[in-house]
């Protein structure tokens, strides 16, 4: 089977296990992009740790679920926003959140995949990847 979005079949995974109760969820194939943004996820503690497991395929990552998440999924298309427009975000925070502190969008940035917060403390754009509340 081939797989078109990487990182939308890794959040609706962690979504399906989360609505289930599971304790962890395992995500396949794992990749850098993904990793990175379960970093940005479990910082803001929304999950607990992940661990990469090479099976001498395209590896694994398995997740610690906290039972945190009540959304989660991809922004398609990627849109690009620069620092004006996230200051400017309501638009963007409407579309996505359900409130104006609950949640956050992760973004691509020059500097890493970081939050929105981050990014405007940053005073930097980047490209809306994800979003969790």
């Amino acid at each position: 089977m081939v797989t078109m979005d990487p990182l939308a079949n890794a959040l609706s995974t962690i979504m399906n296990n989360e609505m289930r109760g599971h304790k962890e969820a395992v995500i396949t194939p794992a990749s850098k992009l993904i990793a990175m943004v379960l970093r940005v996820m479990q910082k803001y503690g929304y999950i607990g740790e992940f661990e990469h497991i090479d099976d001498g395929r395209w590896g694994k990552i398995k997740v610690q679920l906290l039972g945190r998440i009540n959304k989660t999924g991809v922004i398609k298309p990627r849109v690009p926003v620069k620092y004006k427009e996230l200051r400017e975000m309501p638009h963007w925070l409407r579309k996505y959140l359900p409130s104006r502190d609950i949640g956050i969008l992760i973004l691509s940035t020059p500097e890493g995949v970081i939050s929105h917060r981050e990014a405007l403390e940053r005073r930097i754009g980047g490209v809306l990847l994800a979003y969790v509340y």
